[in-house]
């Protein structure tokens, strides 16, 4: 086994470690469910559900909007308190390539338009050890909390819509 194959299992069972004692999960303040003290609904919109971060993130990935071909992941980014569209929100994708194997050349940067749309163009990213196929999601916008998500493909699909749904920052 060559030194970068054994760091990636090494990193795997650490990054296991870590998210089994709840280090690498970090649950928005308010979820869709809960309710504010009148018994309204807090947000107008979903919120999109957290996931993992997990130890393949890099920040800086170059500002592109395709990193391979043959899936495309569109959608929109909102606000949760009333369903606008967030213009200028900051994506940033990560997934491993057809081999399986994370890569500077499967990271990607981008905005979304003034309508808060977005499109992604990727290989289908493979399953690899236990996980399914996905692709790391983090959104950053000014006013919201920062979301980092998963977008978990389904076998024999060539795109998906994946609206992302921000919670507002408190004031």
């Amino acid at each position: 086994m060559n030194h970068a194959t054994w760091l990636f299992y090494a990193l795997i069972v650490l990054a296991t470690f870590w998210w089994s004692v709840g280090a690498g999960y970090q649950t928005p303040r308010l979820l869709a469910a809960e309710k504010s003290s009148s018994g309204k609904p807090e947000f107008a919109c979903p919120p999109t559900q957290p996931d993992q971060l997990g130890p393949m993130y890099v920040p800086g990935a170059p500002v592109r909007a395709k990193v391979g071909e043959g899936y495309v992941l569109s959608g929109m980014v909102k606000s949760a308190a009333d369903c606008s569209p967030i213009a200028d929100a900051r994506l940033e994708f990560w997934l491993v390539n057809p081999k399986g194997e994370y890569d500077d050349d499967h990271r990607a940067t981008m905005y979304s338009d003034k309508n808060g749309a977005y499109r992604f163009e990727s290989n289908f990213p493979p399953s690899y050890l236990w996980r399914p196929s996905h692709i790391h999601l983090k959104v950053t916008a000014p006013g919201h909390q920062t979301l980092v998500t998963q977008h978990y493909p389904v076998k024999g699909t060539k795109q998906a819509t994946f609206d992302l749904v921000l919670v507002p920052v408190s004031k």
